[in-house]
Formats: C-alpha cells, structure tokens, sequence
C-alpha cells in the first residue's frame, strides 16, 4: 500500500528515485569537473564552498531518498528483512504487480518460513478509478485460501462522500473478509487539520454504516501522529506502514505493520509489501466481516 502502499499506487517511485539519482549524479560530477580546473592555491575560498555545496547535496539526497526514515521508495539495502516475533504474514497487491501466478503463490511462498495468510488487494482510486487487476485479484485470493481485505485509496481531488459510495459501489465484500480498508497519506493544502478529521470520518462512517463494523485505517506513523490523533481514531483498526526498522516507532495500538516494500515472492514478478498481523491467526479471523460480536473490537 505502499504508508500500498497507494500503497501499490506509488510503486512508480522507483523510476523517479532512479532519475533522481541520475540527475543527481551528473550535477555532482560537473560540479567536480568546474572545480577541477582551478590551479593549486587559486581560489580556494571557492573550491572549500563548492565541496561544502556537494556535501550537503548529498545529504539532502540521502534524506529524501535513501534513509530508513524516507516514506514510499524502493529499497537500496538488499533483501527484505522480517520482524521478529510475528507468525501470521501477508502481502498487498495491486496492478503494479502484474499477473500473479497465484498456484506459484500458494505452492511455494513462505516468508521467514511461514505461509502466507492474508492479501489486501487494491480495489478504488478516487471517486473515478478502480485497479485494473481487481476483479482477477479478489477471486482468486478468496479462492486460492486467502483472507483477503480491500483497500480504498483516498484522493484530494473528490469529496469524501463521493469516494466512499464509489467504493461500495464498486467493491462487495463478504463474510469471511477483513474489515474495508482507507489508505490516506496526503492531506489537501489549505485546510485545517479538524476539518480534514471531519472528512475523513466521513468516508469512515458511510462505509461503517454498510458493513457494521469499523474500516481499517493504512497510513504511515507520523501522519497519524500529525492529523489522525483525534481520540476519535483511536477506535479504529490501523495498518502502519514503518520500513526497514526492528521495531514500530509508534506507541498506540495497532493491528497490521507493512514493514517492507521490497519483498519476493515466487508468482510475483518484482518487489511487493510485506506485512504482519499483530496477533494470532484465531485473532485474525475474528477481525473479519460476521465474526466480529461488536463493533470496534
């Protein structure tokens, strides 16, 4: 979901992290060259704040791009490591992913030697979009033995209403289904973090309204932290989304941890999420639709 996510909707930042870092490159490279050409001991004022410029250059670059902190970009420190002390582990798809070969992905996939046991699977865009492999990817998660979720990537460019019945219009889960998922990582400009609250629980309330049980909120930490921390939140499922760290940073409760955008798995060309729920697989069942006895459990 890749904070996909979305989720799975920003999978495209790994070419634009690539040409980020090839214009970055050739600006250091020509910045070298211009200093290159000064002789010993001329300028030297100049040549000690060129270095100074190239020094933070990089930095920033590191920042932005590279650092464990850094938020929806392809990982440039090899192989998926697996937090320890989950068994229950899942992954979350969308078109990026392509045609899965789900008896590939039912066979023989195992991360840190466990099988997998959920699937969040993109479903809506917007108030105007639906994925590509939705329909594909939804059977055949039900079929192959999943528990499968679905998640509504949220948009700052249609109401909160309208988003929410273009999702149920769109997307019919079933008993047996984890709980309706809003992916939301922007908030708009110009507005005032109470109301942006009050949008948000918009689409949350007609959503929980049709399905009788609370939506499960994906988005990274510290948007929570910053315009999610309304009491009123607290009271639904969250799905953090916290890369390349042992541990979640995040002190309140939390249901499901996408840890890594960089897993492989046979079936699956390219990198995909990984995460875990945070509890047994009893307890994951019983956070599906018709199992829960109360809402917000």
């Amino acid at each position: 979901m890749s904070i996909h996510n979305s989720g799975n909707h920003l999978r495209n930042t790994s070419t634009k992290n690539h040409r980020a870092y090839t214009h970055g490159y050739y600006n250091i490279k020509a910045t070298i060259r211009h200093f290159s050409l000064f002789k010993n001991g001329r300028h030297k004022g100049c040549l000690i704040g060129g270095i100074g410029v190239i020094f933070i250059y990089i930095a920033v670059f590191y920042y932005v791009f590279v650092s464990p902190t850094g938020f929806r970009w392809r990982a440039l420190y090899g192989d998926a490591k697996y937090p320890k002390g989950y068994s229950i582990h899942g992954i979350d798809i969308s078109h990026y992913q392509g045609d899965i070969e789900w008896d590939n992905l039912k066979a023989n996939a195992l991360i840190d030697g466990n099988p997998l046991r959920f699937v969040f699977i993109k479903g809506t865009e917007g108030s105007s979009s639906v994925d590509p492999n939705f329909e594909g990817n939804f059977s055949n998660a039900l079929k192959y033995g999943y528990v499968r979720g679905v998640y509504h990537f949220w948009s700052n460019k249609s109401s909160a209403r309208s988003q929410a019945y273009y999702f149920l219009e769109n997307v019919h889960l079933v008993d047996g289904d984890l709980p309706p998922v809003l992916d939301i990582e922007y908030i708009p400009e110009d507005i005032k973090v109470e109301d942006f609250q009050t949008t948000v629980l918009t689409w949350l309330h007609i959503v929980e309204d049709k399905y009788h049980v609370k939506p499960i909120i994906y988005t990274y930490f510290k948007f929570k932290e910053r315009y999610l921390s309304a009491p009123v939140f607290d009271d639904y499922p969250y799905w953090i989304a916290h890369y390349y760290v042992d541990k979640i940073e995040y002190k309140g409760e939390w249901k499901f941890w996408q840890h890594t955008d960089s897993g492989l798995l046979p079936g699956i060309k390219g990198n995909v999420d990984l995460n875990v729920y945070n509890g047994s697989y009893y307890d994951l069942l019983q956070l599906t639709i018709g199992r829960q006895t109360e809402i917000g459990k």
